[in-house]
């Protein structure tokens, strides 16, 4: 039978039984909204709280794409399920995803342990989409425990996704800007950890001096979790583990304090 004349809680058994027509179809209705969407919600919500939320973000170019590609290989060589959420620019014309984050990740595509949907924002502004924090609750319920939100790429303000996201990752450059940047912008505040990628460039030391300074400034409590630094290159995978180790780091820390 095909998915579209199922039920949602038929949609729901098969998603959860490993049927990837079923989930995407979810998905789709989850983004269309309506009483479909609303009927999803209730059915998802008390089979979730398992997954854990990891959200990279950064201004455009910045590389999220290949780095969520880089962290999609080291789950899986780990030997764990990921589901990957990428939130993309909506084409001007259908409002759909222009799909520029599904391309980087290519070589994931048959991988059946890795399950990656692009989300236009349809003029939604904050880096995400309207639909995100539903649909990281419907993957959660069907068994994703790690699931990746990699945002569009955004400025000093459009920071939704640190309310969204268990652990935020801010990605930047060397050269990205000075310590006045670094100060003042809020996309630097929502971090729990950076990557610097691109760190063959010149200016890592520079960039990493910025942030130390910008963290020196922040007024963290003595108990407080400081955002570590983490220098990577992401488009040859070298950094990549200490990242994902800084992530089960940060896990665990807000696991503790509650």
């Amino acid at each position: 039978m095909s998915v579209r004349n199922l039920t949602v809680s038929q949609l729901f058994d098969a998603a959860r039984g490993g049927d990837r027509a079923a989930l995407a179809r979810m998905l789709s209705l989850v983004e269309r909204g309506g009483g479909e969407a609303r009927e999803i919600g209730r059915v998802v919500y008390p089979a979730s709280g398992a997954g854990y939320t990891v959200g990279l973000t950064g201004a455009p170019g910045a590389g999220k794409s290949t780095l969520t590609s880089a962290t999609i290989g080291h789950i899986r060589s780990l030997g764990e399920e990921v589901a990957v959420l990428a939130i993309d620019p909506s084409s001007p014309f259908t409002g759909g995803a222009i799909l520029g984050d599904r391309v980087r990740m290519q070589d994931h595509a048959t991988d059946p342990g890795v399950f990656i949907r692009s989300m236009a924002t349809r003029g939604h502004l904050g880096g995400l989409s309207l639909a995100t924090p539903e649909a990281v609750r419907l993957l959660d319920a069907v068994g994703r425990r790690w699931i990746l939100v990699e945002t569009v790429g955004v400025g000093q303000v459009e920071v939704e996704i640190a309310g969204k996201a268990d652990t935020t990752v801010v990605v930047v450059n060397p050269g990205w800007g000075d310590s006045v940047q670094a100060n003042k912008a809020g996309l630097m505040e929502i971090a729990d950890v950076f990557v610097i990628n691109k760190a063959d460039r010149k200016g890592v030391e520079e960039t990493r001096r910025d942030l130390e300074q910008m963290l020196e400034l922040s007024d963290l409590a003595p108990d407080a979790w400081r955002p570590p630094i983490v220098p990577v290159i992401a488009i040859e995978g070298k950094g990549v583990d200490e990242l994902w180790s800084t992530v089960q780091r940060h896990r665990a820390f807000i696991e503790a304090s509650g």
